[in-house]
């Protein structure tokens, strides 16, 4: 399940989403998560819904990688929508001992959980439609007038590509060291919760072992090859901003504009 995590992961493409400038996916992205957030209302989560199949048909991800990486995440959604199912007063619909449904719950739960599934998907499809160098120096440029307040813009960019860049990598660790445990009669599957964590111990180790490891010749490979921070660093792309990518922008921002006007109107 491990090697499913497809946050961090960049598939090569040459579609307009592709195409799109950093700068642009990443305020997409922030209208996005601001559009689904605001939306209140049946037509307001469906128009939220029709901009993600938009973005996903443009991009041409397929259904199966952005299921994938919601894998690992499915518990999460589903506790998210039992506590907003159980746990929301208003009219009850059917009573079980101490549990009560609710039609107000039942509403909740499913735009709770609607938008968790957006916002994954959302960001799922930035990094699968961006490469981490590309994101770094989008943010870097993003953030740029914070450097006059001492921000370390660059370095805080930096961690972030670096993340996002050994998610995969730690994972793909992760799963080799799962199956090499179990070849030798580990058990992560059986018995209670607590058990189960302890056996996790053998795995933390030598993944936390690695991990310092690749830290460490990081860092040595970066300081051979003279690496300072970002002052008087160049790109060997620079980023622009074209006709698409304001096309895109006044997009989103309508897409917005008619989410909030819906929910005035409680349409």
């Amino acid at each position: 399940m491990l090697k499913d995590v497809t946050l961090g992961q960049y598939f090569p493409g040459d579609t307009i989403v592709h195409r799109l400038d950093p700068r642009t996916k990443l305020f997409c992205v922030m209208l996005y998560i601001v559009e689904i957030f605001t939306a209140n209302t049946v037509c307001g989560v469906l128009l939220s819904i029709a901009t993600l199949v938009m973005a996903v048909l443009l991009s041409k991800t397929t259904l199966r990688q952005l299921m994938k990486g919601m894998k690992p995440l499915l518990f999460i959604i589903i506790l998210t929508g039992l506590l907003n199912l159980f746990y929301t007063t208003g009219d009850t619909l059917v009573k079980i001992w101490f549990l009560t449904i609710t039609r107000q719950g039942v509403y909740k739960s499913l735009q709770m959980v609607s938008r968790i599934i957006m916002l994954i998907c959302g960001s799922f499809l930035l990094t699968l439609t961006t490469s981490p160098l590309s994101i770094t120096d989008g943010l870097e440029r993003l953030l740029n007038p914070l450097k006059k307040v001492g921000l370390p813009v660059h370095e805080l960019s930096m961690m972030m590509s670096i993340a996002l860049r050994f998610i995969p990598t730690l994972m793909e660790e992760t799963d080799k060291i799962m199956s090499a445990q179990k070849a030798r009669g580990a058990d992560f599957e059986t018995g209670s919760i607590f058990r189960r964590a302890r056996a996790l111990l053998p795995v933390l180790v030598p993944l936390f072992v690695s991990a310092f490891r690749r830290a460490d010749e990081l860092a040595t490979a970066m300081e051979c090859r003279c690496y300072h921070g970002g002052e008087g660093r160049t790109r060997m792309k620079e980023l622009s901003m074209h006709t698409r990518d304001a096309l895109c922008l006044l997009l989103f921002a309508a897409l917005l504009g008619a989410v909030i006007t819906l929910r005035v109107l409680g349409i």
